[in-house]
């Protein structure tokens, strides 16, 4: 247990119940318990690791959906955790908050890069390294959003370790002076941890809520609205996008800067 494949090679079936040879080249992400019982509705595959902090299911195609929790930690140690397997793409179906008008409920966001906010990314690469996604795995996604006739929207997303930030007035008008679209606890830890791994990474964002003003913050009965209106696209783009990736082989590695 000498290096960091040797210790991920050994914890990556201790965090999920499943064997690294279990798991596909090309991989989703989600912090949804939905998410994953609908994929494996959907193929008739076994979800491993119930009783694990972390839950997957892979496809009769090869390609794997791991529910990896909440928050930027998690994000950075399911990441961590992938070097065993060294995947070849690996794409966040998450959810955020619109900060901007643009931002609606229900629309889709490609982060075109993300503030780290969430500190965790500190561990990992000095803060003025941009936290930024692999742009060909984006192109893909972008291309099976608009052929399912949805438009969607790009922008800077703010990471954070807060969960609880809705009350706080000053929070509010700093997200508003640099100017970001929306707001989520993962997806700068995806992208930079991503980078140190050499792993190509993308985040498709569903905006949940709006919570810069006091009706618009998420309560249970909003994001299950949400949910039951859009989580079945959200899951059904990432499939087609990571699974076209897959059949047509191309590279979309990052070179290293």
């Amino acid at each position: 247990m000498k290096t960091k494949y040797d210790i991920v090679k050994n914890w990556f079936p201790r965090y999920t119940g499943t064997q690294v040879d279990q798991v596909g080249d090309y991989i989703l992400l989600t912090n949804f318990k939905e998410y994953i019982n609908r994929f494996a509705e959907q193929f008739d595959c076994e979800i491993r690791g119930i009783s694990r902090p972390m839950q997957t299911a892979t496809n009769p195609a090869g390609l794997t959906l791991i529910n990896f929790g909440i928050g930027s930690p998690n994000a950075a140690a399911i990441m961590d955790l992938l070097v065993a397997r060294s995947p070849k793409g690996v794409l966040l179906l998450g959810k955020c908050g619109g900060i901007k008008h643009a931002a609606e409920m229900g629309h889709f966001i490609l982060p075109i890069a993300a503030v780290r906010g969430e500190g965790t990314s500190n561990d990992y690469m000095p803060i003025e390294v941009p936290a930024l996604p692999s742009f060909k795995l984006h192109k893909f996604v972008s291309n099976k959003i608009i052929a399912h006739g949805m438009e969607y929207r790009t922008g800077v997303i703010y990471s954070t370790n807060r969960r609880i930030w809705e009350w706080d007035m000053d929070f509010k008008e700093y997200l508003k002076k640099i100017s970001v679209i929306g707001i989520d606890m993962e997806t700068a830890t995806i992208f930079i941890v991503g980078h140190v791994n050499r792993i190509a990474r993308g985040a498709l964002l569903l905006v949940s809520d709006v919570p810069m003003t006091p009706s618009g913050v998420k309560t249970e009965e909003s994001d299950r609205a949400v949910t039951e209106k859009f989580a079945d696209l959200h899951l059904k783009i990432g499939i087609e996008a990571m699974t076209e990736i897959e059949e047509k082989g191309e590279e979309i590695k990052h070179f290293t800067y």
